[in-house]
């Protein structure tokens, strides 16, 4: 939205949640409205993560009748008298899953709270810290982790500090996920290619993906003598399986 201001997003252990929540409390208090986003609907026994039903129970007990609880299993009318509730100002915090991660535009919301944040991707993480800051009010972002942090956790908390630019962040995405496979299933992963990097040959590679494309298009067997060359490189790099792929869409 047009006259945002940029989002204060901060990453601080999960042991630290009794600040967060005295923060929450102070922030209720001046007028705001805060989203509150858990990683799971209900308790799991075989994931230890925050779930939203008990993080609603607990902080409806600290803020009785200020708390509204939103995910996916809830029919739609409840979702939609909660999110009104919300948006009226008649909630304070909505505790919610990645319900909220689209279509979701409350301008009064300044807060955003993650749990588990570096269980989530970048993507993500930047469309739910999307749902604050679309007002001209000051919006903060916290991410709350569980340490230790493995390498690629900590690299994407990293860029969410340093940057709201959606081009940047998909990019660093890119390069921590892998790009799967131009020519297979896989979509994510490091791709298996020799002779290419897609951060630096992406606009080659497309006009290589389109010229192969219209090879198979015009030679589906491969049978004139650009075709014949083009398998034998696929068989040296033991990718013939690959004409299938492109065949198929």
């Amino acid at each position: 939205p047009a006259g945002r201001q940029p989002i204060d997003t901060r990453t601080i252990p999960l042991e630290r949640i009794a600040e967060v929540a005295d923060g929450v409390g102070r922030q209720i208090a001046a007028g705001a409205r805060v989203y509150w986003v858990c990683p799971l609907i209900e308790e799991s026994e075989e994931i230890d993560l925050a779930n939203a039903e008990e993080r609603f129970r607990i902080l409806s007990a600290r803020f009785p009748g200020k708390v509204g609880l939103l995910h996916g299993r809830l029919k739609g009318a409840e979702r939609e008298a909660t999110m009104t509730a919300f948006a009226e100002g008649r909630l304070s915090v909505l505790v919610a899953t990645t319900v909220i991660e689209v279509g979701v535009d409350v301008p009064a919301a300044t807060v955003m709270v993650i749990e588990h944040a570096e269980r989530f991707g970048l993507a993500q993480l930047h469309q739910l810290r999307g749902r604050v800051g679309r007002g001209s009010a000051k919006s903060t972002c916290l991410l709350l982790y569980v340490q230790p942090l493995g390498e690629t956790a900590k690299a994407r908390l990293a860029i969410m500090r340093e940057t709201e630019d959606g081009f940047r962040i998909a990019e660093e995405d890119l390069k921590l996920r892998g790009a799967g496979e131009l020519l297979g299933t896989r979509q994510s992963g490091l791709p298996d290619m020799r002779l290419a990097d897609l951060a630096i040959h992406g606009e080659l590679l497309q006009a290589a993906r389109d010229d192969a494309r219209l090879i198979v298009d015009r030679d589906p067997e491969l049978q004139s003598e650009r075709g014949k060359a083009l398998r034998a490189l696929l068989y040296l790099f033991r990718r013939d399986d690959a004409v299938r792929t492109l065949r198929a869409g």
